[in-house]
């Protein structure tokens, strides 16, 4: 699009000057570069309007002193630029891109020696606040089309003006009306043509009252005005459905086109009468046909996105589907076993009910219970992946459950949980409790039973620090099966987070686990 705006603005300049030889103070051979200086920067109009504005604006007073025919394109693909600028930007830079255009205006429009008049003034202030106003207006009812492109509409308004003025602009004079009002009427009857689409009615009635208009204060406008009516009509059968309108729109058109062919001497024949209805109904069967391709396109769209909407459906049901299987596979297999060590853990006790081996029973039992309870946690989420699970107990207090088991187990741990993490976000309280159950757990599988650990749980900059840090082992030890999973699980677990996870030996001999974890997830996907 925007190498199309670029191509017609120069093609325009192009077209008004390539006869024009040279002129002022430029040889002819300079028409080309100045349309590509004049042409192309409307290739940047959507994205820069306010910058392109102000260069059109000095360029049309460059090329106005110049004496240079460039300077009435500039003018036209200024107006047009301000309207742009009302439709992107916000008002300040739309008041300074029409006070530039303004500025611009008078000067082209005011000879060297004459004075600004009324009618002047009048043309240089309503001429570029019409497009800004416009543009405001396009960009408050965008809505109303589904699409924003303006594309379209600056492409129609370009159009019209260049239509208008470049077929009228030398009969301005020969009416009872000043320059500046049918200049006026010139540039605002083209520049409808870019809320058409959004308006449709509005701006054929406004092209019919300006045909009618012309035709009896300024009849050399009126075969322009009627080609501006029939764009009109075009466009209003592309945007409205209904067939009474449409019928109703065709015979306002003959009517319209009646009165500005026809005049006191004009002989009334079947084959004009058939040639005439021809005419209007030309732009009223393009406009229904774009209308139809655009509800079919708009009614694929809802069918692809409705078909879309049904295959994620489809994969989610086999998703949670999938999910309740291996639910059910874990909950029979897992949970029949962990259960029949619970159930004889709870038997054994009662043949030892004190010393040593009693209390690693009941340990043995209540861990039972608390990785059935985990089990079903974890089962319900499987279930129903929306829902969030919920924390089978504070943070500190499983932190403070896991250095007890794991002293009951063997293990010399010395806690120092800081009080202060209870301020901390709980995402990073109940990560930080996951993390120590681990560490603990690695600790008395490869250092083994006796060995002196120490668990710092403390705050830290945006969460919470957690390191675990273990001696020599006293003795040789059995190193318990592990399935390699431990310290993956915690880098997966902090990485969620957008923390960082060290571990490694430490000088002593010993090993270091370190955990970094901030109080919001912002890490990777």
């Amino acid at each position: 699009m925007d190498v199309l705006l670029a191509a017609s603005a120069v093609g325009l300049d192009l077209l008004t000057t390539w006869d024009a030889g040279g002129t002022g103070y430029l040889p002819a051979w300079m028409n080309i570069p100045m349309a590509l200086l004049v042409g192309l920067p409307m290739g940047l109009v959507r994205r820069w309007p306010l910058p392109v504005n102000l260069y059109l604006a000095v360029f049309l007073i460059l090329t106005d002193q110049l004496g240079s025919f460039t300077s009435n394109t500039a003018q036209i693909l200024s107006a047009v630029a301000v309207g742009v600028a009302g439709y992107a930007c916000g008002w300040r830079s739309t008041v300074l891109a029409a006070a530039a255009a303004s500025v611009a205006f008078a000067v082209n429009i005011a000879d060297p020696g004459i004075a600004l008049t009324a009618n002047t003034w009048m043309y240089s202030l309503l001429v570029p606040t019409f497009p800004a106003v416009l543009g405001a207006y396009l960009r408050s009812s965008a809505g109303r089309l589904e699409e924003r492109e303006v594309t379209p509409d600056a492409l129609l308004a370009a159009a019209g003006v260049a239509i208008t003025v470049l077929s009228t602009w030398t009969t301005w004079h020969s009416g009872t009306l000043p320059v500046w009002a049918v200049g006026l009427l010139a540039v605002v009857g083209g520049l409808s043509l870019g809320i058409a689409r959004r308006l449709p009615g509005l701006v054929f009635l406004f092209q019919g009252v300006l045909l009618v208009f012309a035709d009896t204060y300024l009849n050399q406008a009126v075969n322009t005005c009627l080609i501006l009516t029939l764009i009109a009509i075009g466009v209003f059968a592309m945007r409205v459905a209904s067939w009474a309108w449409t019928l109703a729109a065709y015979g306002t058109g003959c009517l319209l086109a009646a009165i500005a062919v026809v005049g006191p001497g004009t002989d009334v024949t079947a084959l004009r009468v058939g040639v005439l209805m021809t005419l209007v109904a030309t732009p009223i069967a393009i406009g229904r046909y774009l209308g139809v391709r655009r509800a079919a396109a708009a009614a694929e769209r809802l069918r692809a996105d409705e078909s879309a909407r049904l295959a994620v459906a489809q994969v989610r049901a086999d998703q949670l589907a999938e999910r309740e299987r291996i639910a059910r596979d874990v909950h029979d297999i897992v949970a029949h076993h962990v259960g029949a060590m619970v159930l004889r853990a709870s038997a054994a006790r009662y043949a030892a009910p004190e010393g040593p081996v009693a209390d690693a029973l009941a340990d043995i039992r209540e861990t039972g219970h608390q990785v059935l309870e985990d089990l079903r946690g974890l089962l319900d989420l499987l279930r129903d992946p929306e829902r969030q699970p919920g924390l089978l107990a504070d943070p500190a207090d499983v932190v403070r459950e896991s250095a007890e088991r794991m002293a009951a187990a063997g293990l010399v741990v010395d806690l120092d949980l800081d009080p202060a993490t209870d301020q901390a976000p709980l995402v990073a309280r109940a990560s930080a409790a996951r993390i120590v159950q681990e560490g603990l757990t690695n600790v008395l599988k490869h250092a083994g039973p006796g060995t002196r650990v120490r668990v710092t749980v403390a705050p830290a900059a945006e969460g919470l620090a957690v390191e675990i840090r273990n001696g020599r082992p006293p003795t040789a030890i059995e190193r318990l099966p592990s399935s390699g999973r431990g310290l993956a699980g915690m880098r997966e677990r902090v990485r969620a987070l957008g923390g960082t996870l060290s571990a490694g030996p430490d000088e002593d001999g010993g090993w270091r686990l370190f955990a970094s974890l901030p109080g919001t997830a912002r890490g990777a996907a």
